[in-house]
């Protein structure tokens, strides 16, 4: 993968969203989505197709919106309304999260001490790394992952399947990526001049 070119920067995402760090977490979104489609023209998903689903993953409850997604990278947006806490999850990815409200605490796995970030901190997990990871209600960021996607969703789609079962959350997880696959590939035959 170290030769694969890929579609996005983790520091043009992470630069993205910082312009909006502290403000309104919807308002910030609003923006980062129409920067993003600027940016990257035919790999955001249409607004048609944005849905807010639920992620129980690790112990934690969250809910994200995923943008974009292909086997080697995803973007989304990601939070939580409420305190949570849990294990981070160990992934061949590189996964990056810009604050854009809130608080994140990250407790690194070999250490003793935890790590605060803010808005505007972009938090980097780097590829086979577990922490334990807490978000202060009304926490909201912008996420980047780079890798082998397909061996984070083990652990995104374990807690939903074994210990919720909300079967609904699980399909409608899978149709948003799926979404995010076709229009990847559209993008991508599009491109090529195949369309």
């Amino acid at each position: 993968m170290s030769n694969k070119q890929y579609v996005f920067n983790k520091e043009d995402v992470a630069k993205i969203a910082k312009q909006y760090a502290g403000q309104d977490h919807e308002h910030a979104f609003a923006k980062v989505v129409v920067e993003l489609r600027k940016m990257y023209p035919g790999h955001i998903l249409p607004d048609e197709d944005l849905q807010w689903v639920f992620v129980n993953a690790g112990g934690w409850m969250g809910s994200m919106c995923l943008l974009h997604a292909s086997v080697t990278e995803y973007v989304l947006l990601f939070g939580t309304a409420v305190d949570t806490s849990g294990h981070s999850g160990r992934y061949w990815a590189e996964i990056s999260d810009t604050i854009i409200s809130g608080t994140f605490r990250q407790w690194k796995e070999g250490t003793t001490k935890s790590e605060m970030y803010y808005p505007g901190d972009t938090i980097v997990h780097t590829v086979g790394e577990a922490t334990s990871v807490q978000w202060s209600a009304g926490t909201w960021m912008v996420e980047y992952g780079r890798g082998f996607i397909p061996s984070t969703l083990g652990f995104a789609l374990a807690d939903t399947v074994f210990g919720t079962q909300d079967f609904l959350t699980l399909f409608y997880t899978v149709r948003v990526y799926m979404k995010g696959m076709l229009l990847e590939a559209n993008t991508f035959l599009t491109e090529a001049g195949v369309f």
